[in-house]
């Protein structure tokens, strides 16, 4: 299906010496069109042989390379150089001083081919107090904040499933290679950029500085308790007649139509229970709320809560969420030949093109010794800038976290994102617990955004966004599926009021299928497709702990950013817009690639990761990460530690000092961090990683992320985020050209407010 679609990335040829889960990140741009050529070292590559095996093959391998065509080359041969010569994006992840990075030679590599985009990822940037360090997944999860967040109280905290991390970082990473392609098509000139493993898993798993959940009611993560808390009250698991199922009752009319289906409890009926507030501090609502549930099965609660307005879904297992109907209608899956005459079933890429597939579009790659890579290359016709994204304009009607990051993910590289709002319908993010008027996670999630507050159920206010769409470049939204066609606006019209127009749509589960109209929060979508069971202490099954993780709302958010991204490539090399579609199950699925290929075969692969350790260290709650890899890392070990358990040793020290001296033995290992701390970490001051910036609306300076990346692209802008409606005058007359009167007349009728004509 794939054949059908003209792929935005066409013409793109991406050299991909990535290792491990991060040639990831060149998979996905293959999907999209690029030309990938994997360069594997001549004595082969040893992620060939990591990982779950089948029939010889890595599984893993296989799942990270899908697409690639392969040779075998040493980068001292002048048959490298010539590569490059002709390529537009280089990924490598030498590690910075190892005898590989010298010969590899990446910033001289980006000087002697000035078109040529290198993307250096390494654990921890090539520069700093920690560059020379060693991570894995586990340690890196630990350094970024995640660890101290995961797990239940008054015990260690928990690793999440497979390698969530490196998984969201390979996202991030290729939309920080394409944004920096973008700005080489616009200035001619290619790019070093030293990307940070720590940084970007941190920003697009589950960063502590951004946009959080709607059920934090805007308290930022890095103001939350020190310890781990009980969080399982926010979206709880409850027993039901054929398994488990999840409740997300968080707004009023959800709540409403909880208590109508209980009978009108008499205990529950006083409009206090209305606030969130309230249900989650009772000790009584959830006993209740399972109780009521007990008798009736999954798919029962299912259908019920569906038609009541109640978000909820079944848990399911990782097997079942392949098998669904959904999935099934979808054809999210496929199976691949690993070897000749040995299939397995891997997900069909994560991102829909005009209404299409974008997935698969070969095997894995065999290395093909002498082969020529030369085809045709196309015409950018790309105005100059001095940003990527300069004179891009957006209508952003994404909410909550994913609507968020998408829109700011744009606004940072200079694209005029404007968020649409109404403000009888404001966006939840902006609730707090203390009702002013901006929180602080809206504000860190929707900074470098302008506002307009448009009336669009009204007959003159879609007139009026007809007007802007006309004049829009990309439209985002990430409503249930069905939303924008009810306003009239359908994928059709849209095409006909702007046949340049990009639309990027995000949804839970896709925009068709039975499920394509559920209400998909992401608690729902892991419990849908298959986290949610494997979020657990070994041994103990229904100790869930995936309460207060937001994944995959950002790295959704990043996908659907790369589809924008693309998309605008193809439409500077066509003069054509086109759709990108994003199912946030499915980008979750796609995370446990090798897993469910192993399922498929009959394989039973581990849920985590290893081999790792959670060792405690001198303190209350301090505890730090060990990862022993192979034979030398247990060697380095023993050496350092003699033949004291290792748990000893590291709870004899502080954690940050342990987590060092392992460092330096050459054995991964990190502390755990919470949110709080992470601007204080010498590694985060030395990359520049945070910085200060403030509100009008809000009383003291907040700390967000700064640039994804270490490059020539700018420095994203810091400008407040937006009031409902606080630039409608603003956009109307830039885009429009509408005179100060046009304005004040919308103003008067309501179709558009500003905010001293907000109701409070």
């Amino acid at each position: 299906m794939a054949a059908m679609i003209d792929l935005p990335l066409t013409g793109l040829r991406v050299v991909d010496m990535a290792a491990g889960p991060l040639a990831a990140t060149a998979r996905l741009l293959g999907e999209l069109g690029a030309e990938v050529i994997r360069v594997e070292p001549p004595e082969g590559d040893p992620d060939r042989a990591a990982g779950p095996m089948l029939a010889g093959a890595s599984l893993s391998w296989v799942a990270n390379n899908l697409g690639k065509r392969a040779t075998a080359l040493d980068p001292t041969d002048a048959a490298f150089d010539a590569l490059l010569a002709d390529a537009d994006v280089l990924i490598e992840t030498t590690r910075p001083g190892s005898d590989a990075h010298f010969a590899l030679d990446p910033a001289g590599r980006a000087a002697r081919h000035p078109q040529l985009v290198v993307v250096s990822v390494s654990d921890f940037g090539q520069s700093g107090p920690w560059a020379w360090w060693q991570a894995t997944d586990a340690v890196l999860h630990a350094l970024s904040g995640g660890l101290s967040r995961s797990g239940l109280p008054d015990r260690e905290p928990l690793l999440p499933p497979g390698e969530l991390t490196y998984q969201t970082a390979a996202v991030q990473a290729a939309y920080v290679a394409l944004v920096a392609f973008v700005q080489r098509l616009r200035d001619g000139r290619g790019d070093h950029v030293d990307l940070s493993l720590l940084e970007a898993g941190m920003a697009a798993l589950d960063p502590g500085f951004g946009v959080a959940g709607s059920a934090q009611s805007g308290v930022p993560a890095w103001k939350m308790s020190r310890g781990r808390v009980d969080e399982r009250h926010r979206y709880p698991i409850i027993p039901c007649a054929d398994g488990f199922v999840r409740m997300c009752v968080l707004a009023p009319r959800q709540w409403r139509g909880m208590w109508e289906w209980m009978g009108r409890p008499e205990q529950f009926a006083g409009p206090e229970w209305e606030k969130i507030q309230t249900r989650f501090r009772s000790p009584d609502l959830i006993p209740a709320m399972a109780r009521f549930l007990a008798d009736k099965t999954r798919h029962e609660i299912e259908e019920e809560g569906a038609a009541r307005g109640i978000p909820c879904a079944g848990l399911l297992d990782l097997a079942e969420s392949v098998q669904t109907a959904q999935m099934t209608a979808r054809t999210a899956f496929v199976p691949v030949e690993v070897v000749p005459g040995v299939t397995a079933t891997f997900p069909d890429g994560t991102i829909e093109i005009d209404g299409l597939r974008a997935g698969i579009r070969g095997g894995a790659p065999v290395p093909e010794p002498g082969a020529a890579f030369r085809t045709a290359r196309p015409a950018w016709r790309v105005p100059a800038a001095d940003r990527p994204l300069a004179g891009i304009r957006v209508l952003d009607m994404g909410i909550i976290v994913v609507g968020a990051e998408t829109g700011r993910l744009l606004a940072d590289q200079g694209a005029d994102v404007v968020k649409v709002e109404n403000g009888a319908f404001p966006d939840g993010q902006r609730q707090s617990r203390d009702d002013s008027p901006v929180s602080i996670t809206f504000a860190a999630g929707h900074r470098n955004k302008r506002g307009l507050s448009i009336d669009l159920k009204s007959d003159e206010g879609k007139a009026l966004f007809e007007r802007l769409l006309r004049e829009a470049d990309v439209l985002l939204s990430n409503f249930k599926p069905g939303t924008l066609d009810g306003l009239g606006f359908t994928r059709e019209r849209l095409a006909a009021i702007n046949p340049a127009l990009v639309a990027v749509d995000s949804s839970a589960f896709g925009p068709t299928g039975p499920w394509s109209r559920r209400l998909g929060y992401g608690p729902l979508v892991r419990c849908s497709a298959g986290l949610t069971p494997q979020w657990t202490y070994d041994g103990e099954p229904e100790s869930f702990s995936d309460g207060i993780t937001v994944y995959p709302d950002h790295v959704a958010a990043r996908v659907g950013a790369v589809g924008a991204v693309a998309l605008l490539i193809r439409r500077w090399r066509t003069g054509r817009g086109g759709t990108a579609s994003v199912s946030q199950a499915e980008v979750m699925l796609g995370h446990m690639a090798a897993q469910i290929a192993a399922q498929s075969a009959g394989i039973d692969p581990p849920k985590r990761q290893g081999p790792w350790g959670i060792y405690p260290a001198a303190g209350e709650d301090e505890w730090v990460v060990v990862t022993a890899r192979d034979d030398a890392d247990r060697a380095a070990l023993a050496r350092l530690i003699g033949d004291e358990p290792l748990a000893d040793w590291t709870r004899a020290r502080p954690a940050a000092e342990a987590a060092s001296a392992l460092q330096a033995a050459g054995v991964p290992a990190g502390h755990m961090l919470r949110v709080v701390e992470l601007p204080d970490a010498p590694q985060f001051q030395a990359l520049g990683t945070f910085r200060l910036v403030s509100h009008p609306l809000i009383d003291t300076p907040f700390k967000v992320e700064g640039a994804p990346a270490r490059s020539r692209l700018p420095e994203p802008g810091q400008h407040p985020a937006p009031r409902i409606g606080e630039d409608s005058d603003g956009v109307l007359a830039d885009w429009l050209g509408l005179s100060r009167d046009d304005i004040e007349d919308l103003l008067s009728r309501r179709v558009i407010e500003a905010p001293a004509r907000v109701a409070a």
